[in-house]
């Protein structure tokens, strides 16, 4: 069994020592899945989806894409790093569930899986606050790692 990496020797937490890797392109995609209230995603569809705060939508991607870049300040341990590319994209599902997908990838010591992870949750928590005015029965439902690529241990769900 792997050993959890933000400890050191002597159980502290510490952050992961990346200066002897290799720099390489390291991708991740994660995912957020939102369920909104019937009502809700029909008054958010007979607008297409605006408001009077604006596009829900387009709002949510550049939130997501700001939250990704500021991953290290708010995950304690994690390496600041700057992103080559981040993407947001958002769409319904056949069940009428709000799908979240970020995408982000550098050139660099560590991976993005954090990245693209917040870049996801935030895009969602702003969907959340955006709609909030119409029901709090909003559901983040689940918040994933779809696939991280260009690390030691390269990963996609199945």
């Amino acid at each position: 069994m792997s050993e959890f990496t933000h400890l050191n020797k002597n159980g502290e937490p510490a952050i992961v020592d990346v200066g002897g890797k290799k720099v390489a392109h390291r991708k991740a995609v994660a995912q957020a899945v939102i369920s909104l209230p019937e009502t809700v995603l029909k008054a958010l569809q007979q607008d297409d989806f605006n408001t009077k705060k604006g596009s829900v939508f387009q709002i949510a991607i550049i939130a997501g894409i700001m939250g990704a870049k500021k991953t290290s300040e708010l995950i304690p341990l994690c390496h600041p790093i700057g992103l080559d590319n981040c993407n947001v994209q958002i769409k319904l599902n056949d069940h009428n569930d709000i799908v979240i997908e970020c995408t982000a990838s550098i050139e660099a010591k560590t991976g993005v899986e954090m990245e693209a992870l917040t870049g996801a949750s935030v895009a969602a928590l702003t969907i959340y606050d955006m709609c909030k005015a119409l029901s709090h029965d909003i559901v983040i439902k689940e918040i994933k790692l779809i696939e991280k690529s260009g690390g030691k241990n390269d990963f996609r769900r199945a």
